[in-house]
């Protein structure tokens, strides 16, 4: 497995409020920027690789 994009390339994630609680809710990242029109991204965490893939019929499923 090849990496999707270099280990040196970074994302910058907007901050949102949560108005009700006035807490920082989790950031979100449109699944089309991680894809950038490809099948799938693999994605490094804590030393371990993972992918993320798009179905045909839309959904997204993440495997070790």
């Amino acid at each position: 497995m090849s990496p999707a994009q270099p280990a040196s390339a970074t994302l910058s994630l907007p901050s949102r409020r949560n108005e009700h609680a006035g807490a920082t809710s989790p950031a979100a990242v449109d699944s089309h920027e991680l894809l950038r029109g490809q099948k799938a991204v693999d994605i490094v965490h804590n030393g371990s690789t993972y992918r993320l893939q798009a179905t045909r019929l839309g959904k997204l499923i993440l495997t070790k």
